[in-house]
């Protein structure tokens, strides 16, 4: 079985290399550290759908299914489970989407791979003088998603513990980080204006605070809470609603039960939203802010822009969330959202890191003669 989820992983990743193996760009490094990265913005995608389908349990056990390598293998086994309770966490459909998952985070797996040992190589022949293939990033990439693929595993075995499956997502959206800002390091990028610097540190305000809020909508998802407040700006009617905090931001528990294996009560889950929903207007606040400073820059105003673009597409997702109960369509539009907004986020740090590291050369410079 093993094996054969190799082969999966490898062919899952055999379709991208060979994009960038034929590809004109004479940089195939620049070329696949691309397509890496938007593979991993859609495997992020696609673990929100298995995540909202409920289809994390598909297959109970890990790496496989039912002991094989795919659902059809296992199609007896799926069919016995899901006969004998069609609404429960084991059927055909959810069977698939969760190998699907897996497969793609094996592809993604391998294209890491590759990025890491092609740096190695070239980092090597270059005598450590060409700081584009600087194999420290790529190798806490490997790294990083190992530590993302024992979290997988855990997902399944701990039965969709919220803290786990809350760390797996924020592993998946750093991994996105991280190869945002290796992509960023490959290309070369326009001059940006001194005063960009200024900007360096509310950036890195700004990605704390969005990291904090990634945090709670991940709770909020893996603890199904999305609908705990049906209303908006209200909830249940009123501006502070009847919530239990102790139980509800209880890290170590089961899935619907409290830390003493009580079920959960529903002002759990009333807090666990009104917290994410509050919290949502400081971030939306200080990054749009941020964004607003950043679109007055030159060399910052498009992806200043495109982050108070992300901002305004997170609001309305959120609210249609909450007016349209959840539909799936939205929820996952949502999440997309979130991951757009770190890839965003990464790419203005990134930019104003360039600002900052050549202000002295600016505040140096002689001025010119009167």
């Amino acid at each position: 079985m093993l094996i054969q989820l190799a082969i999966m992983g490898v062919l899952a990743a055999l379709l991208p290399l060979s994009i960038v193996w034929v590809s004109a760009d004479a940089d195939k490094y620049r070329k696949l550290s691309w397509v890496t990265l938007f593979l991993t913005f859609d495997l992020i995608i696609f673990g929100a759908f298995t995540r909202l389908t409920d289809s994390g349990l598909g297959c109970p056990d890990w790496p496989g299914c039912y002991g094989h390598a795919n659902p059809l293998q296992a199609h007896a086994m799926i069919s016995a489970a899901q006969s004998a309770m069609p609404e429960g966490p084991v059927t055909v459909f959810k069977a698939w989407v969760e190998m699907i998952h897996r497969y793609l985070a094996m592809g993604v797996g391998v294209l890491i791979v590759s990025l890491m040992v092609i740096a190695w190589i070239r980092w090597l022949k270059s005598a450590r003088s060409d700081v584009r293939f600087a194999p420290t990033m790529p190798t806490l990439l490997f790294l990083f998603v190992c530590l993302q693929g024992a979290f997988g595993a855990f997902t399944v075995t701990m039965k969709l513990q919220p803290i786990i499956v809350t760390g797996h997502l924020l592993l998946g959206l750093g991994l996105l980080s991280m190869l945002t800002w290796l992509n960023a390091r490959q290309r070369p990028h326009p001059p940006v204006a001194a005063q960009a610097a200024s900007l360096r540190g509310p950036a890195l305000v700004a990605s704390g605070l969005l990291l904090v809020q990634l945090a709670l909508g991940g709770w909020v998802s893996t603890n199904y809470a999305a609908l705990a407040c049906s209303d908006f700006p209200l909830c249940h009617g009123l501006w502070w609603p009847q919530m239990d905090f102790e139980n509800g931001f209880a890290l170590w528990r089961k899935l619907g039960m409290t830390a003493d294996g009580e079920y959960l009560p529903f002002p759990a889950l009333t807090a666990i939203h009104f917290v994410h929903r509050g919290f949502a207007f400081v971030l939306f606040a200080v990054l749009g802010w941020v964004a607003w400073r950043a679109s007055r820059i030159d060399g910052l105003r498009v992806i200043g822009r495109a982050v108070l673009g992300a901002l305004f597409l997170q609001l309305c997702t959120g609210l249609a969330t909450v007016y349209f109960s959840w539909p799936l369509a939205i929820a996952v539009m949502h999440n997309a959202g979130a991951a757009l907004l770190v890839l965003l986020v990464t790419m203005l740090n990134y930019k104003t890191r360039l600002a900052h590291d050549h202000a002295p050369a600016f505040a140096t410079r002689t001025p010119p003669a009167s």
